[in-house]
């Protein structure tokens, strides 16, 4: 794992979910009807919540390629968090503005989601590599 960090939390990917769990708590409060409450609300808080809960575990796990499978699950709740919000705006539930907006900030997750999975598989390629040429002496 990256060594320099002490929690998750410092995780540049978990910031941006972080973020993004916020403001779709904020939204789904302040604007989805009582009648979804159980529905589409409900929905698109437990995916994103699952975005940041899978980063937290996947730092949590001491093999590299353990805890990329967990931002790999983190992505795929940020690709249902998308479908959630396609959904709200399809159905009129959130702005245009806020879903372009709240689209930026999954587009950036994932771009940093992406970004430190590939860190992961490199490290644990290069890890490999060297035990591999410590057997070979």
């Amino acid at each position: 794992m990256d060594t320099h960090l002490k929690t998750f939390e410092e995780l540049e990917c978990y910031r941006a979910g972080r973020e993004l769990r916020r403001r779709i708590s904020r939204i789904v409060g302040e604007t989805f009807p009582r009648s979804e409450a159980f529905r589409l609300s409900d929905q698109i808080i437990r995916s994103s919540r699952s975005v940041t809960a899978n980063i937290a575990e996947g730092f949590g796990r001491y093999h590299h390629l353990e805890s990329a499978q967990f931002y790999r699950q983190a992505r795929g709740s940020l690709s249902e968090t998308l479908e959630h919000l396609n959904t709200a705006v399809d159905e009129g539930l959130i702005a245009e503005t806020e879903y372009a907006s709240l689209r930026e900030l999954v587009a950036e997750t994932w771009r940093l989601l992406n970004g430190y999975i590939a860190y992961l598989v490199r490290c644990a390629k290069d890890q490999v590599g060297r035990s591999s040429f410590s057997k070979s002496r």
